[in-house]
């Protein structure tokens, strides 16, 4: 996969959360393109796949396919817990043009790695020889692994399974991914805070990113890893000091207080990055069900990040204020875009 910097797409949704907005797709899809990004992941996870019907889920591919083409790069989730359906995702994604598919680890059912090696990757890569497919390791969202050893059996016999999108937050897996697989294969950070670190890490070599941060902040992140591609690590040092309150926004932790005591309450992305470009004025709607609204301790966390940004570095928010034509130190200081996304109480 070409090094660079890829966003994980957000879904646009109406109002209720009951029907995929595609008008407002297509203007966040070209809101990527404009500020230079490398290519366009559709239906992940962080653009609620596991919310969305097949056939919307294809619908959306097909869109971003077709916005994407000749521009930048299509990737398209199509992974599932459940193989067959995979392969189904899969013929309809190289169908409509994308470039390569994303396969998360099956989730819930947790297949061991070399159960996810042989029955999951294995019958998509012999299917579709000429299609670059990226497996997704993410185990604190999937409880599954597919390991570096599994990995690396792969690519030395199926030269389309070239790349990883690597999120497990272990240095030491990633480092043992490079030495099982060596320098031709391609690791791409799934995390946007640990991108600077697996680029700059000489034994892990990252090529670039998948982000989340990327579909509010394209062209600042864009420049870091270009930066860091260029091997100029001093000045991607500053872009990624200006983004790092933006990186803690992919997952927000607070504690809250009940009448039974204290409780820890996570805001798992993409919950935390739809609910800042919903109040910055962008047109993403809701998440979908079970994910629901911030609390307020969540949303206030949020929103003092963004300030932080708009106070230290307000260039960051250029790109997004000219094109969707928003002021936005006007809407992270009125209260009333904060109405309606989080929970009055917990």
């Amino acid at each position: 996969m070409k090094p660079g910097c890829y966003t994980a797409l957000v879904t646009p949704f109406s109002e209720n959360g009951e029907t995929v907005d595609y008008e407002a797709l297509n203007r966040l899809v070209t809101f990527q393109i404009e500020n230079g990004i490398t290519g366009i992941l559709a239906v992940g996870t962080t653009g609620e796949s596991p919310t969305l019907a097949w056939e919307e889920h294809h619908l959306v591919t097909e869109a971003v396919a077709q916005g994407t083409r000749e521009k930048c790069l299509c990737i398209a989730g199509t992974g599932s817990n459940n193989t067959k359906e995979s392969i189904d995702a899969t013929k309809h994604a190289v169908g409509v043009g994308a470039d390569a598919v994303l396969l998360v680890d099956p989730y819930y059912n947790g297949p061991s790695s070399l159960e996810i090696r042989q029955e999951y990757i294995k019958p998509v890569a012999t299917r579709f020889p000429d299609t670059t497919i990226i497996p997704y390791v993410i185990p604190g969202r999937t409880g599954a692994q597919l390991f570096p050893e599994d990995l690396a059996l792969l690519f030395k016999n199926y030269p389309n399974v070239s790349t990883v999108k690597e999120a497990t937050a272990n240095i030491d897996n990633m480092r043992r991914t490079r030495a099982c697989c060596g320098g031709d294969f391609t690791i791409l950070s799934g995390d946007d805070g640990m991108t600077f670190q697996m680029m700059t890490d000489p034994t892990v070599n990252a090529a670039g990113v998948i982000s989340v941060i990327t579909n509010i902040a394209p062209r600042t992140i864009g420049d870091m890893v270009k930066l860091l591609l260029d091997g100029n690590q001093a000045e991607a040092e500053k872009l990624k000091s200006a983004l790092d309150p933006l990186f803690g926004l992919v997952t927000v932790t607070t504690e809250e207080q009940t009448d039974f005591g204290p409780v820890a309450c996570r805001a798992r992305n993409p919950l935390g990055i739809k609910t800042l470009m919903s109040i910055l004025g962008l047109p993403v709607g809701p998440c979908r069900q079970p994910l629901g609204k911030m609390s307020q301790n969540g949303i206030q966390k949020v929103v003092a990040a963004a300030k932080d940004v708009q106070q230290k570095n307000p260039q960051i928010w250029q790109p997004l204020a000219d094109f969707f034509h928003v002021d936005v130190d006007e809407r992270l200081n009125n209260p009333i875009y904060l109405e309606g996304l989080f929970y009055p109480e917990y």
